[in-house]
């Protein structure tokens, strides 16, 4: 395999296949699981194009302004006992023709943008800091400004009851909410919280931690512009996409991001040509390593070793490899909620000279 040199990418150029709608609806998502035995939803060719909606579950925090009659649909034929044994509603799965295991998905996210004009904010159970708060849920409503790209709070509110059913709907009275935030602006920065192929493991694979097939690593960057590469592991890829954020902040640390239903334009290509053992990103400034672990010296250390692997492709030596990393670049914690957790690693690709390559 070749690495990209100083102004390159590792993204052939592709003329764009057929374009394929896929809309979510209870036919068309599966709630809380990848499962490698779960029909498609869509079968594609390498390089075609994907128009698909990506679903949020925390949309009933207010019914009213995040779900329509198509996200009733979704509520009311899926029954909680089929919610499991994760939260997210994934849409898809997507069959990719020739995508054998070993292969490589490269995922060009080309445009996201949000369904509905308001997302949701929980400080949920399983947020760092909910014994700090009495151990009570708070919502936080935001809502979007289209024309500075920004997002401010609308009202908040507790919830007594802890967040145990995916999909669960409040109906918050007028008189129990309260002003929050007033004044203050976030950047909105449409991405997908969980996006990843099927997972080589008999029955449902829960959509909540992250791993090696992709699934819930909450990476803010995984938007517009990026491309993603996931290594298939079942026949076809069966790819899915869901938990659609508007913005995040690295560590995710009150256990959600601002959750807002999104429209999302991608295309899929089937790469033969190399290979990477975890979710890889690439964006116009960076490559970005992701590394999973029970705690956040082993998700750094996973995080280290593949980057490692990446910049030895690159042709340079360990030590060379393992110097540059000291001194270049960022490691940063992604998430600390979803039970395995996350680092991510930062390379800027300006930094190499051209015409230094490795080929093999």
């Amino acid at each position: 395999m070749t690495f990209m040199c100083e102004g390159e990418t590792l993204r052939p150029s592709v003329v764009p296949g057929a374009l394929h709608r896929l809309d979510a609806l209870p036919e068309t998502i599966h709630w809380g699981y990848f499962d490698a035995a779960r029909a498609p939803s869509l079968i594609i060719s390498s390089g075609d194009l994907i128009q698909a909606e990506a679903v949020t579950h925390h949309a009933g925090d207010d019914p009213h302004l995040m779900m329509d009659d198509k996200l009733w649909q979704i509520w009311n034929r899926t029954p909680e006992s089929d919610r499991t044994p994760g939260v997210h509603i994934m849409t898809g799965p997507i069959y990719i023709r020739d995508a054998k295991p070993g292969d490589m998905l490269e995922v060009r996210y080309l445009s996201m943008q949000p369904r509905f004009r308001h997302g949701s904010n929980l400080a949920a159970h399983w947020g760092q800091l909910y014994q700090e708060f009495d151990e009570t849920e708070r919502v936080t409503i935001y809502q979007l400004d289209a024309d500075t790209n920004t997002a401010q709070a609308a009202y908040a509110y507790d919830v007594a009851d802890k967040y145990l059913t995916p999909g669960r709907i409040t109906y918050c009275p007028e008189c129990d909410r309260r002003m929050a935030l007033q004044g203050v602006r976030v950047p909105v920065r449409p991405h997908l919280g969980t996006a990843g192929v099927a997972p080589d493991i008999t029955g449902r694979v829960s959509t909540v931690p992250p791993g090696l097939h992709g699934g819930n690593i909450d990476n803010w960057r995984i938007g517009a512009g990026a491309t993603m590469y996931y290594r298939v592991q079942v026949e076809g890829g069966l790819f899915s996409i869901g938990d659609p954020h508007i913005s995040q902040g690295d560590g995710e640390i009150s256990g959600t991001a601002i959750e807002a239903s999104l429209n999302v334009l991608f295309q899929i290509i089937l790469r033969k040509d190399f290979s990477f053992p975890s979710p890889l990103l690439e964006t116009p400034k960076n490559w970005i390593v992701h590394g999973f672990g029970d705690t956040l010296n082993a998700a750094m250390k996973n995080a280290s070793l593949d980057m490692l692997d990446l910049l030895g492709e690159k042709g340079l030596s360990r030590n060379d490899a393992y110097s540059l990393m000291s001194v270049a670049s960022d490691f940063t914690v992604t998430q600390v909620v979803d039970g395995t957790q996350g680092v991510h690693v930062r390379m800027p690709r300006n930094i190499f000279p051209s015409g230094a390559r490795k080929t093999d």
